[in-house]
């Protein structure tokens, strides 16, 4: 049964990663826009920051609850 939950918590974690690299790639594409305006592409630079650290954050869950499986 344990071995169930940390499956869901493996998979639900790496739904979590995958989302938080889709913002990420498209946090740094309007950074990258030189048609927005500074502040806008300030604000995406940081967002791309934020959205890496939580990628390597759920990776990091992910793998422990896949050890524990």
């Amino acid at each position: 049964m344990e071995s169930i939950k940390q499956g869901a918590n493996y998979v639900a974690e790496s739904v979590q990663q995958a989302a938080s690299g889709v913002s990420k790639d498209t946090n740094k594409q309007v950074a990258k826009d030189s048609d927005a305006s500074l502040g806008t592409r300030a604000s995406a630079a940081k967002d791309a920051l934020g959205d890496k650290a939580s990628e390597s954050k759920h990776d990091a869950k992910a793998e422990a609850h896949k050890q524990q499986i």
